[in-house]
């Protein structure tokens, strides 16, 4: 088969140079790196949006061009004008979609203009996919929250072609996606793929539960990995594919000499003081203030952490043109000017933070040096940093939230937190820095193997597995974690 990859961006970028001509900047990530070689195998078409109406201007779709010569697979842009994509972006997938989907319905705007808006956007890519899906082995996966409606939009340009949908952040529980004013729509828009993927047991879980109470007609049955959902036109199958990295590129590029002259700078520098670690992206779902309130209140209730530890947080920028983000940062930035201020002494400052990118290679050296990875999210559909921090560094120690997708294969090795629970997290802190090393060793070769064995390789090669049903019952059924009572108290507390 053909593979077609739909997503709200291309993986490329469009910049001027400085004498005003384009250039393109291929994109990064494990969904690029796993995704490029079949495509190029497959004679593969991209579709996404550009980051702008792309219009019919000649340089950029020179520029493009090129792009597309250098990626070795057909790279297809989307228009899309700006007032509806402003709406749909913004508005739809990005203040309805995404915080009800993080279980956060506080922060959710409903507009009445969203849901009419993303109609019209998915329109719009289903009509540039029509355009170049012109094979009968033509298989066409979608990508992410945005585009829930892609398929819809192509049944309805009488498009026969199998289509698949992989949603890469959580589904929420049947009370949360009530709250939606189109939570009708938007499960009809689902139920209109061939295969619908999602990250983790628990999200798979929740959709069908979903399904079970909102579509009248729908029977379902299970079988392993992937369920059936049985509407009066069509059959639907949805299943569990949580989504890893490439474990064999992180782990040797961590050991590279390059990464070990620059950890031991970060080392150097430090004085032998434990390295705590923070990578987010600036979203209010990450658990920032509240990884803060938990560090402050370590150094409270632990008083012999001060002047042992460092954290280092790192925030990636991300929408800085939504004033609710503009907002939070400076929330943010105050809250560790507070800590510091409070804490800090001659030759030891508690918290050192950045707003900016790390590239790869310095990535990767902050994870090598840290003795402990702090990845809180409030909500995550899986969170792919405490799965590179335990590809790189084999002797840290990783605390992370129960919510994160991610606690459901790293459990076992993991100091499970609730990132609400302040005391909690602050003793699971001082816990990770005291803890030995014959067991901050034995429980990441439990992780690591858990990253290694489940890699971006063995996504890729599941979910299109999946597409063919014959195949189906041979998939493992992947465990879920259900928190006890008192598994993050059992876990956060020292010994």
């Amino acid at each position: 088969m053909r593979l077609i990859v739909v997503s709200n961006r291309l993986p490329v970028v469009l910049g001027r140079r400085d004498d005003g001509t384009w250039e393109s900047h291929p994109g990064s990530g494990g969904l690029v790196s796993a995704l490029q070689p079949i495509l190029r195998d497959r004679h593969g078409i991209w579709i996404g949006w550009l980051g702008s109406d792309f219009g019919d201007c000649p340089e950029r779709r020179a520029a493009l061009a090129v792009a597309t010569r250098e990626a070795g697979y057909a790279l297809v842009p989307v228009d899309i004008p700006p007032e509806d994509h402003d709406v749909f972006y913004r508005g739809f997938a990005n203040e309805s979609i995404w915080p009800l989907f993080h279980d956060l319905p506080s922060l959710c705007r409903f507009d009445p203009s969203y849901y009419p808006a993303a109609v019209r956007a998915n329109a719009r890519f289903a009509a540039t996919i029509a355009e170049h899906a012109t094979r009968d082995d033509d298989f066409i996966w979608v990508h992410d929250y945005h585009l829930m409606g892609a398929a819809r939009a192509m049944r309805d340009l009488g498009m026969t072609s199998r289509l698949a949908f992989f949603l890469h952040i959580p589904f929420p529980p049947v009370d949360l996606f009530m709250k939606l004013p189109w939570r009708f729509e938007v499960l009809r828009d689902l139920l209109e793929f061939d295969l619908i993927g999602l990250q983790t047991p628990r999200d798979r879980r929740n959709f069908l539960q979903c399904v079970r109470f909102l579509v009248g007609d729908a029977r379902l049955s299970s079988r392993g990995q992937v369920a059936s959902v049985r509407t009066s036109s069509r059959l639907v199958r949805v299943g569990a594919f949580p989504i890893g990295i490439d474990f064999k590129e992180f782990s040797e590029h961590a050991a590279s000499e390059e990464v070990a002259t620059l950890s031991a700078g970060i080392r150097g520098e430090e004085g032998g003081r434990s390295i705590l670690l923070g990578v987010d992206r600036l979203d209010y779902t990450k658990g920032l203030p509240h990884r803060l309130e938990a560090f402050a209140r370590a150094l409270d209730l632990y008083p012999e952490l001060r002047g042992r530890v460092t954290l280092a947080q790192f925030v990636v920028p991300s929408r800085a043109d939504i004033p609710q983000y503009a907002e939070f940062k400076g929330q943010l930035e105050q809250r560790v000017g507070e800590i510091n201020g409070r804490f800090s002494r001659a030759g030891w400052v508690p918290m050192y933070y950045v707003y900016r990118a790390l590239d790869r290679t310095r990535l990767l050296a902050w994870y090598r040096s840290a003795d402990v990875a702090l990845v809180t999210p409030l909500k995550d559909g899986m969170n792919l940093v405490a799965k590179e921090y335990c590809a790189a560094n084999p002797r840290g120690v990783l605390v992370l939230s129960e919510f994160a997708g991610a606690a459901s294969q790293l459990q076992r090795g993991a100091l499970l937190v609730n990132p609400h629970d302040i005391d909690g997290t602050a003793a699971a802190i001082a816990r990770a820095v005291d803890m030995p090393e014959s067991e901050r060793r034995s429980r990441m070769r439990k992780m690591r193997r858990a990253v290694r064995e489940h890699d971006i390789f063995w996504w890729l090669d599941s979910f299109l597995a999946a597409a063919d049903a014959q195949r189906a019952p041979d998939f493992p059924v992947l465990e879920e974690y259900f928190p006890s009572k008192d598994a993050t108290r059992e876990e956060s507390s020292r010994p």
